[in-house]
């Protein structure tokens, strides 16, 4: 039984940090149909991204702003996560995101100027983490509909960093080594 039930208030202590061992796996498909305990995991994911943006409880718990949440993040090797984000033109998206597949992405690609964060990672870390400009993807939704949908610029660098952690990938891993602010050669590459 999940403690992860939709009236358990995820914090800053249930979110797993860079280190452990889970962040590095590649995660498990979940089972379909969805269990009552894998939506209310979701459920209690979304909501924590929720009052991760709301000023007054962000504060009162001491949460860390975020716009994306895995499963393996709360310590569940399971194949799931959540987005929750405003783009440019100041829509809200809400994404419950299961067994999630890349179709296609573009050639062209895009990076933030002020480098990525994680709430699984409590230091500052500068480079530029390139990613594709535009993904098509395909998922379960918490109904355990399937759906495919488009996302470019800032959308789909989320949902390309939540990717990254179902494969046991750290958004750090991206950044060029030997120079963190060198873009792949040869590629179409704009800061967003």
């Amino acid at each position: 039984m999940s403690k992860f039930t939709s009236d358990y208030m995820i914090t800053m202590k249930d979110i797993v940090k860079e280190g452990s061992p889970i962040l590095r796996q590649v995660t498990e498909e979940v089972e379909l149909p969805l269990s009552k305990e894998d939506k209310d995991t979701l459920i209690c994911m979304m909501q924590f991204l929720k009052n991760s943006q709301d000023p007054v409880i962000s504060k009162k718990y001491g949460l860390r702003a975020g716009v994306g949440l895995s499963a393996n993040q709360i310590g569940l090797n399971k194949r799931m996560f959540v987005v929750y984000f405003t783009d440019e033109k100041g829509v809200l998206h809400e994404y419950t995101m299961i067994n999630p597949k890349i179709i296609s992405t573009s050639t062209s690609m895009t990076y933030l100027p002020q480098s990525e964060g994680c709430l699984s990672v409590d230091r500052e870390i500068v480079g530029f983490v390139p990613r594709y400009e535009r993904v098509k993807v395909k998922a379960i939704d918490i109904e355990g509909k399937e759906f495919t949908i488009r996302f470019k610029k800032f959308p789909a660098i989320v949902f390309q960093h939540e990717m990254d952690h179902l494969n046991g990938i750290m958004f750090y891993d991206r950044i060029n080594q030997d120079n963190p602010f060198k873009l792949p050669e040869n590629v179409d590459i704009n800061s967003l």
